[in-house]
């Protein structure tokens, strides 16, 4: 395994992936260890004009449309990750199984699809560790309510 894992923080909305890489990042610059973070839509500039196009509340787009976005922000920050890859750790704020998890289990579309357009993006890059963050239906909906802005998957219903 590479001394400069990448490290994944996969849960759904408000289950504290952003409050983790947080303390992981302070505790990775205390030691003094290089790293980035990057997060899932978003990450990069050009990833960021998607994040704000995929996850706000006046988007409508169809379920092959919404997955070609979160691949195609991906895209986008497999750059940095390959130039990051085994120099730095490299954090990142959901990554491939919240595709599997939002857009095969939660809208249906082919997982085989999904896997391809992974498969061909990635390469050779693997993640080292996955971190998946559970929060219980009476926390998410408190942390929820904290928000300033909400975004339309915040919005989806509980059984999404």
């Amino acid at each position: 395994m590479s001394k400069k894992p990448i490290i994944v923080f996969e849960g759904i909305e408000g289950s504290g992936k952003s409050h983790h890489i947080s303390i992981v990042s302070k505790y990775l610059t205390k030691k003094k260890i290089d790293h980035i973070k990057i997060r899932e839509p978003g990450g990069n500039p050009n990833s960021e004009i998607i994040r704000k196009l995929v996850l706000s509340n006046k988007s409508n787009f169809n379920k092959d449309t919404d997955l070609l976005l979160y691949m195609a922000a991906r895209s986008e920050n497999i750059n940095i990750i390959k130039k990051s890859f085994n120099k730095k750790v490299i954090l990142i704020d959901r990554f491939t199984d919240s595709t599997i998890a939002y857009q095969h289990y939660g809208m249906g579309i082919d997982l085989n699809l999904i896997k391809t357009l992974n498969k061909y993006l990635l390469k050779n890059i693997k993640v080292s560790f996955t971190f998946l963050n559970i929060v219980n239906k009476y926390n998410l909906q408190k942390r929820l309510k904290q928000r300033k802005s909400l975004n339309r998957y915040n919005k989806f219903k509980i059984s999404f």
